[in-house]
């Protein structure tokens, strides 16, 4: 069996902080939802049309512009959430030692979900990278074998 500690403590951090990013990215979505529904919309419309520099136009505009960031921040709660489902799959290979090339492709499938370039995405490439390249060490049979089959007489002098 083969430790994979930095594997393991890699996709545990980019785990975390992807949960923050899920949560914080509710919090965003229950703030652009005040935003554009109840009240405070009829609130921030009332005052818009109060100002006197801004046209019709410019107040549809600034209300369709908050309407457009509850939809993406609702997309941004959706891609984040499937990269924590690849996180946690790619996890559960990695530790059981089922398969640790399938835990590196699902660490890069997260990490591309996990907004390409973000630090979290970068964690997660460097865990795959490390699924990939690790190899196992020989089985006790095997390095007897390699060590059984040069006898002293061929060693150089």
């Amino acid at each position: 069996m083969m430790k994979r500690t930095a594997e393991k403590v890699l996709s545990v951090i980019s785990l975390v902080f992807t949960v923050l990013s899920v949560i914080g990215s509710f919090i965003f979505v229950a703030i652009m939802k005040t935003f554009t529904e109840g009240t405070l919309r009829t609130e921030i419309e009332m005052e818009l049309y109060a100002d006197p520099e801004l046209t019709v136009e410019d107040v549809d505009m600034i209300l369709s512009v908050l309407e457009y960031f509850e939809g993406f921040s609702w997309f941004i709660v959706v891609v984040l959430v499937i990269s924590l489902i690849a996180t946690i799959i790619g996890m559960i290979f990695m530790w059981n030692e089922k398969n640790p090339k399938l835990a590196g492709i699902m660490f890069i499938v997260a990490g591309l979900f996990a907004f390409i370039l973000s630090p979290t995405s970068i964690m997660l490439y460097i865990a795959a990278i490390l699924c990939f390249t690790r190899k196992p060490p020989l089985a006790a049979e095997d390095q007897s074998f390699i060590d059984n089959q040069y006898d002293d007489s061929m060693r150089p002098l």
